[in-house]
C-alpha cells in the first residue's frame, strides 16, 4: 500500500507534525506524463471500438457494449470485497483495470492475429485457429496481463504484501482484459445470429464464466503473492514463474475445450475449471487468516501500551468482527459514525502491515517516521466519539 495514499486533509491536519515527511507535490514534468499517457490510453481505447465496430457494424457493436460492461461494476465490487484488511489505492486498481482493458487487449490481438496468419500461410486456416487460440492466446494474453502485475510487485513493491493483493490485482487486469474481449465476441454473435445469439453467448461466457480470466491471471497473483511474503530466494523465483505457467496452461486448455465441442467444455469446466475456482476461493480463506494473524501481531505493542484494547485489537483482526463493528456504527451514528469506523479499521492495517514489511526486511522509506505518524493518527481517530 502507499503508505499515506487517501488520507483525508482533516485527519492529516489532527495527526502530523514537523517531525513527519511532507507529502510530496507532483512535477510538472511527471503531471505532463501522465497526461500524455492518458491520451494515448484513450487512443487506443477509441482505436479497439472503431476496429470492432467495423467488423460488426454499429448495431452489434452497441449490443456487444452493453452486455460486455453492465455486468462488470458488480464483478469488479465482488473482487474488492476480498480485500477486507486492507484496501488498495484507487489508481493502481484502475490502472490495473485499464490495462487489461485497453494495452493488454491491442497488443495480444495484434499479435495473435498476425501468428495466426502466418501459421495459416505455410500449413492450413485450420491449424492457424487453432495456434491462435490454443498456443498463441494464452503465452501472449497472459503474459501481457502478468507484466501488470510484476511492474506493480517490482516497482510499487510495498502494494504487494500476499496472495490477496496478487489476487484482487490479477483480478482487476483479467476482468478489464475479460470486458474488452467480450465486446467483439457479443457484437460478433449479434452479427450472426441477432440479439438471440449474443444473450446465449452471455450466458456462456459472462454468467458461467466471468471469472476465467481472472481466473487464470489469478495463478500468476498468488505465485507473485507468495514471493512478497517470503524471504527464500528460491520461492521469490519458483513462485511467480510456476503461477504464470500455470496460467498458461489453464488458458490453453479452456481455449482447446472451447475449441473441440460443447461435450468437452462441460467437462473441463466442471473438472477443472470449477475445482481450481474453488481451490482460488480456499488461498483466499487462509490468505484472510493470514492477514488477520498480522493484524494482531504487529498491533499487539500497541495494546499493551494502551492504545487499543483487547476488545479493539480482537475486532480488528477478525473479517467478521471489522463488519459486525461496520454495521453497528452504521445502524447506531449513521454514514459519519460509519465512516470513521472504516478509517480508523484502515489506519490499523496500515500500521500493521507497515510493520510486517520492515520485519520482511522490504526496504521502507521513513520508516520510523510513517510508522509515527500512523500510531498518531490511530490515536486522534480512536479518540473520536463516532467510533468510541
Amino acid at each position: 500500500m502507499n503508505e499515506f495514499a487517501g488520507i483525508p486533509q482533516t485527519t492529516l491536519a489532527a495527526a502530523t507534525a514537523p517531525a513527519l515527511p511532507a507529502r510530496p507535490r507532483r512535477s510538472l514534468l511527471r503531471v505532463a506524463a501522465i497526461a500524455f499517457v492518458s491520451l494515448i490510453v484513450l487512443l487506443l481505447a477509441l482505436l479497439l471500438l472503431l476496429l470492432t465496430g467495423l467488423e460488426t457494424g454499429a448495431v452489434p457493436l452497441l449490443i456487444g457494449l452493453v452486455l460486455a460492461t453492465l455486468p462488470a461494476p458488480v464483478y469488479v465490487a465482488l473482487v474488492l470485497w476480498i480485500d477486507r484488511y486492507e484496501s488498495e489505492p484507487g489508481w493502481t486498481l484502475v490502472s490495473a483495470f485499464i490495462w487489461g482493458a485497453v494495452v493488454a487487449v491491442f497488443i495480444a490481438a495484434f499479435v495473435n492475429t498476425i501468428g495466426s496468419l502466418i501459421v495459416a500461410s505455410l500449413i492450413s486456416d485450420e491449424a492457424g485457429n487453432i495456434y491462435g487460440a490454443v498456443i498463441s492466446a494464452p503465452i501472449v494474453e497472459e503474459s501481457l496481463k502478468a507484466a501488470a502485475l510484476f511492474g506493480l510487485y517490482f516497482w510499487k513493491h510495498d502494494e504487494f504484501d500476499g496472495v490477496i493483493d496478487g489476487i484482487v490485482y490479477a483480478s482487476m487486469v483479467g476482468l478489464g482484459f475479460a470486458m474488452t474481449e467480450n465486446i467483439q465476441y457479443y457484437g460478433s454473435a449479434a452479427l450472426q445470429g441477432g440479439v438471440g445469439q449474443s444473450m446465449a453467448l452471455f450466458v456462456l461466457r459472462g454468467m458461467m464464466a466471468p471469472f476465467s480470466h481472472p481466473l487464470f491471471t489469478s495463478m500468476t497473483g498468488i505465485g507473485l503473492g507468495l514471493a512478497s511474503q517470503s524471504k527464500s530466494g528460491l520461492v521469490k523465483f519458483f513462485a511467480p514463474a510456476c503461477g504464470l505457467l500455470l496460467a498458461m496452461l489453464l488458458h490453453a486448455l479452456w481455449n482447446l475445450s472451447a475449441s473441440i465441442n460443447a461435450g468437452f467444455y462441460f467437462i473441463v469446466y466442471f473438472l477443472i475449471m470449477v475445482p481450481t475456482f474453488v481451490a482460488v476461493l480456499v488461498s483466499i480463506y487462509f490468505a484472510l487468516r493470514r492477514e488477520g494473524r498480522i493484524v494482531r501481531e504487529q498491533l499487539r505493542h500497541d495494546l499493551e501500551h494502551g492504545r487499543l484494547t483487547q476488545p479493539e485489537l480482537d475486532m480488528l483482526s477478525s473479517v467478521r468482527g471489522r463488519m459486525g463493528a461496520s454495521y453497528n456504527a452504521l445502524t447506531r451514528g449513521g454514514y459519519r459514525s460509519w465512516r470513521a469506523r472504516r478509517e480508523f479499521n484502515r489506519v490499523a492495517s496500515e500500521l500493521a502491515f507497515h510493520r510486517n514489511r520492515v520485519a520482511l526486511g522490504k526496504v521502507v522509506k521513513d520508516g520510523a517516521a510513517v510508522e509515527e505518524f500512523y500510531v498518531r493518527q490511530l490515536s486522534v481517530l480512536r479518540g473520536q466519539s463516532d467510533i468510541s
